[in-house]
């Protein structure tokens, strides 16, 4: 997100929120924990396939999905998990989307979104969601610790998503076991795979990392895989004509 994106999305977050019920939490869904199965396969670069309809820097992606059929080819495809955007407004996702696709896949699903309160935590837990996105920028870091110990409380996994050394310092400070590297620049809206590369000499032996935006080949993940445990890829997979053949060209061997 671009700065003047992020304060945008964050102040419409603020008003969702407001309308939302706290609802009450319901059993996680059954599957696999995703740091788990990183730890136990690391001789692939993993991917996170996501479903992704729209963003707003690019705009329309693809409309037409049928969000069950791609989120199948993801899971016959190797995926290790699912991101699914549950963002109406900026990426025209929406919570069912989430709901249907978890009913449907045995593989952890991650709820995509600007998550700010404890009641879209509980919303994407009783969505299907496995593993929820918090984004450090978007939350002070007592903030940010709260939302987090409350969802690892749930029994849920949280990836939290860093764009700078400073960044990566606060998620390894709350303890974040999973984190996510964003090649997108916050105030030029830019991507560059070199922001991944940067951090990765920064990064600890107990937490897994994941390269997210700007991958779109093998070459790109095969750039990675030394430093990565798994990349999170969306438009690329959106747009593939050839959606098995893309996820495998970008399952590279770390060995």
């Amino acid at each position: 997100m671009s700065q003047a994106f992020l304060p945008r999305i964050l102040e419409q977050k603020a008003q969702e929120v407001a309308g939302l019920e706290l609802e009450e939490a319901r059993p996680l869904r059954k599957t696999y924990s995703f740091y788990d199965f990183l730890r136990q396969n690391p001789q692939k670069l993993q991917v996170i396939a996501e479903v992704k309809k729209a963003s707003p820097s690019l705009g329309n992606i693809n409309l037409g999905v049928d969000i069950i059929a791609q989120a199948k080819t993801y899971e016959a495809n190797g995926a290790a998990m699912i991101s699914v955007l549950t963002d109406e407004v900026f990426f025209k996702g929406h919570i069912s989307y989430l709901q249907e696709i978890s009913a449907q896949v045995q593989v952890p699903t991650l709820a995509k979104d600007f998550i700010i309160d404890e009641k879209q935590i509980v919303r994407s837990l009783n969505a299907g969601a496995t593993v929820i996105l918090l984004i450090v920028a978007a939350l002070p870091e007592a903030r940010l610790k709260e939302l987090y110990n409350f969802a690892t409380g749930l029994g849920l996994e949280v990836l939290v998503e860093t764009h700078d050394l400073a960044e990566l310092e606060v998620a390894h400070r709350i303890g974040a076991k999973i984190i996510g590297v964003n090649n997108r620049n916050l105030t030029t809206f830019e991507v560059d795979l070199q922001t991944s590369l940067d951090l990765a000499p920064h990064f600890e032996d107990q937490p897994v990392y994941i390269s997210e935006s700007a991958i779109f080949s093998g070459q790109d993940a095969a750039r990675l895989a030394p430093f990565f445990d798994g990349i999170l890829v969306g438009t690329a997979l959106m747009t593939a004509d050839d959606v098995a053949g893309r996820i495998k060209e970008l399952q590279v061997d770390k060995g």
